[in-house]
């Protein structure tokens, strides 16, 4: 999909004309190109983060000359999936779960006692010491 088929998909879902779809668009994208700039991190819960990552100062090689050059230190944008864009993407469908009832103490189960019951062999062993 490219920014138009974007623009065309927002108006659709949103109720709103192509034109109004783009500039709310421009004004996402522009929006976080500026935060990011500003070296501000972008989190939309759900969907993920969008972060400023600096790249360090390391020496390459001109593949053509073979002489080595120092690469300056920069900065990229970073993203990193949320869990709601990973499930959708595995296709897994968010379902509501209803809250738990809270647990008192009436309820609650408490661990069972531990018993302890010979197994054979030890009591072959215990009957073999014993001669």
């Amino acid at each position: 999909m490219n920014k138009s088929g974007l623009i065309e998909a927002i108006a659709t879902k949103s109720n709103l004309t192509k034109v109004q779809a783009g500039h709310a668009l421009d004004a996402v994208i522009s929006t976080i190109g500026e935060t990011l700039a500003a070296g501000d991190n972008i989190a939309l819960v759900g969907f993920g983060t969008f972060s400023v990552k600096v790249r360090q100062a390391r020496i390459g090689r001109n593949p053509k000359t073979r002489e080595t050059i120092n690469i300056p230190e920069t900065k990229v944008p970073g993203f990193k999936a949320g869990k709601g864009l990973k499930d959708a993407l595995d296709g897994v469908v968010k379902e509501t779960k209803p809250k738990a009832a809270p647990k008192d103490a009436a309820t609650t189960k408490a661990p069972a006692a531990k018993t302890t019951t010979k197994t054979a062999t030890s009591a072959k062993k215990s009957s073999t010491s014993k001669k």
